[in-house]
């Protein structure tokens, strides 16, 4: 009981303290438009935390460690991952203009996006008749998820990115030092995600389990996320004190987070860290590879975030034109 009052005590703290940082940092619902879709955005304050694992937390990997004190600034990060219904507005130019002649947009972002660089079309269903509407997007490489934050910026003029490791593994704790963001009991687990236990073999919709303290749903299980972040796995043991992520300078790997509805309680801890495989194009027909589309990854998605403090132009050019685009 004492232990209870305690950890609820120090979550009052902590949120207290942080969101007053701005009192106008708040969470929105961003509308896309031209279309009846929203996205709704959490505020997550900024803060302090221990990135990382202890040495006796069950399931702990070497990648994991030494833990280390990171300093993550104010972003707004979304509250679900990109579900089909936005991410096809992107992927097909055809749908987005179909849908904006049915819901008229007085800020004309259809034009906007005119120019936009799109995928190429897949050659099946990238949703392998697992569910679409309000499911989340799957299959796509870091390069897709990265063009379609551009995507998204370009329609909406605001900034939106991928996180980076550290940002995703803070917003997932949302103040917790525990295995997740709930405890470290695995019994508890099948509330807040979706795993290889519970999924059936398929991923499923959005927000179906119970959020974490921040709000946000499925930072648990369900499908992976893809990250800003090389995946380098002592990374942690010599990274430079003032590098905010690990730029990607290879094409693979690169870092994946929070488990998947085909994984084990192990992969869906706050700390567990996985790394892109080329094993995840293994179905892809095209001579060279797709650098969109991963057919063999129907576990992998990604949700956006916004910094609230806003990149200067080349910064915001920088994040959006991945170096290794010739070798995707």
């Amino acid at each position: 009981m004492y232990k209870r009052f305690f950890f609820l005590i120090s979550t009052v703290f902590f949120f207290s303290n942080t969101q007053a940082q701005n009192a106008n940092f708040k969470s929105y619902t961003q509308k896309i438009g031209g279309s009846p879709q929203v996205y709704d955005m959490v505020a997550v304050p900024g803060g302090e935390f221990t990135m990382g694992s202890p040495a006796n937390e069950k399931g702990r990997r070497a990648d994991e460690g030494p833990q280390h004190k990171v300093k993550i600034e104010p972003f707004w990060m979304g509250k679900h991952e990109v579900v089909w219904d936005i991410y096809d507005l992107y992927a097909f130019k055809n749908m987005e203009k179909e849908m904006a002649a049915r819901h008229p947009d007085p800020d004309k972002s259809v034009q906007k996006t005119d120019a936009s660089t799109r995928p190429s079309p897949p050659y099946v269903d990238m949703s392998f008749g697992m569910g679409r509407s309000g499911y989340p997007a799957i299959n796509m490489t870091q390069y897709a998820a990265i063009l379609f934050c551009k995507w998204l910026y370009e329609k909406t003029g605001i900034f939106y990115r991928l996180p980076t490791e550290a940002e995703w593994e803070y917003a997932c704790r949302a103040g917790s030092k525990t295995a997740y963001s709930f405890g470290s009991d695995e019994a508890t687990l099948d509330q807040y995600a979706w795993y290889r236990k519970n999924s059936d073999a398929a991923y499923k919709k959005i927000g179906t389990k119970k959020p974490n303290a921040f709000g946000l749903h499925d930072m648990h299980g369900n499908v992976m996320e893809w990250t800003l972040d090389q995946y380098i796995p002592d990374y942690y043991s010599k990274k430079p004190a003032n590098e905010a992520f690990a730029p990607v300078s290879e094409l693979y790997p690169t870092a994946v987070r929070g488990g998947s509805w085909d994984d084990e309680p192990a992969d869906l801890r706050s700390a567990a860290r996985t790394a892109s495989k080329p094993e995840w194009k293994i179905l892809d027909p095209q001579l060279p590879k797709s650098e969109w589309w991963m057919t063999s990854a129907s576990f992998v998605g990604f949700r956006v975030v916004r910094p609230l403090k806003v990149p200067s132009a080349e910064e915001i050019k920088a994040y959006y034109s991945p170096k290794l685009i010739e070798d995707y």
